[in-house]
């Protein structure tokens, strides 16, 4: 989400190095505790990072978890998961606490430069929205001239929420958290018109809202925000099967492999289907990786494909029901694209 810019360079001057210097080897070191260890959301952020009473995990960024396990142990479920805060989550990647971020963080310069990280694949594309009462009739951002807006503080959020008030001449009154959960209630009591933040989190923070009908996501998204899992620079094995597992999960939807029919499919005559699943004898993919042979087919198997868990977790089968928009893939006018896996 397009949450802190946290600077952190004294801390990160201190973190970083032990964390760059153990770095190098995380698959190994994954693969010799028996888990991997994934910093997701401490907000329970529907559809993307939540916990139920029971204690289980689910979500698009869970779902990436899951995947990179499936990817190298062959079972989705050896992960542990650490929620983290918007203010914790780069020192807990910088420091080794977790061995990779996937909670809905956006990928920037200046995350990419300054806080020691890596991004590649984007498991969400999205924007900074708005979300008001239905009451007040408002039907665009460009309405919302002299209107008091839920911010959270220090963030890319409060940012771009100021460049486009600027930009478009409006006036507005700035209310400010430092914590989600204070913005959310903030705007639940009625504190603010309009609150503001990445459009999928208006989606999640609308169904916690008393009267979830009361209230409408406008149409403008104000920036580009894309949200995908961060790895610790200077580790370019596990940052290639971080990104594989995502990318198998797409490759795996433009196929039209799912993880019904997976097993079925490893009988195709098509020889780049048999080469992404393993079937092919002089594939050295997997292993190449670091990974075993049949890495994609169990993560389709256990976790599904892209489209199946965007469904479930934020699409039409799930409570949010979002559309695909930019998240469908590039053969259907969306920004999911794959390299090769060949």
């Amino acid at each position: 989400m397009a949450k802190k810019i946290l600077t952190v360079l004294a801390g990160a001057a201190v973190l970083g190095l032990g964390a760059q210097a153990a770095s190098g080897a995380t698959l190994d070191d994954v693969k010799a505790k028996g888990f991997v260890q994934c910093g997701v959301n401490g907000s329970n952020l529907a559809g993307f990072g939540a916990q139920d009473s029971s204690g289980n995990w689910s979500g698009l960024d869970v779902d990436l978890c899951r995947a990179v396990a499936a990817a190298v142990f062959g079972d989705a479920t050896k992960v542990k998961y650490t929620p983290l805060s918007a203010k914790d989550r780069f020192p807990a990647l910088q420091s080794g606490e977790i061995d990779v971020l996937a909670r809905n963080t956006t990928w920037t310069a200046s995350r990419d430069s300054q806080l020691g990280f890596d991004f590649r694949a984007v498991n969400y594309y999205d924007g900074q929205g708005f979300m008001t009462r239905k009451e007040l009739g408002v039907s665009s951002a460009l309405e919302l001239s002299g209107a008091a807006v839920c911010v959270q503080t220090g963030t890319t959020t409060e940012l771009n929420l100021a460049d486009y008030f600027k930009a478009n001449k409006l006036e507005y009154k700035p209310v400010v958290f430092e914590k989600q959960e204070e913005v959310d209630a903030a705007y639940n009591a009625g504190r603010c018109d309009v609150y503001t933040t990445d459009q999928s989190g208006l989606y999640s923070i609308r169904l916690s809202l008393a009267n979830p009908a009361d209230h409408v996501i406008l149409p403008e998204i104000i920036s580009k925000e894309p949200l995908g899992p961060a790895v610790r620079q200077g580790d370019s094995k596990w940052f290639d099967v971080v990104s594989y597992a995502h990318y198998a999960m797409v490759t795996a939807e433009e196929f039209g492999i799912t993880s019904a029919n997976v097993e079925e499919m490893k009988a195709s005559e098509n020889p780049d289907i048999k080469r992404f699943l393993g079937e092919e004898a002089e594939s050295t993919i997997g292993a190449d990786l670091g990974l075993p042979k049949d890495w994609a087919v169990q993560i389709v198997k256990q976790v599904g494909n892209y489209g199946e868990s965007f469904e479930r977790n934020v699409g039409q089968g799930s409570s949010l029901k979002i559309d695909r928009g930019l998240n469908a893939l590039w053969t259907k006018g969306g920004l999911q694209y794959a390299p090769p896996i060949r």
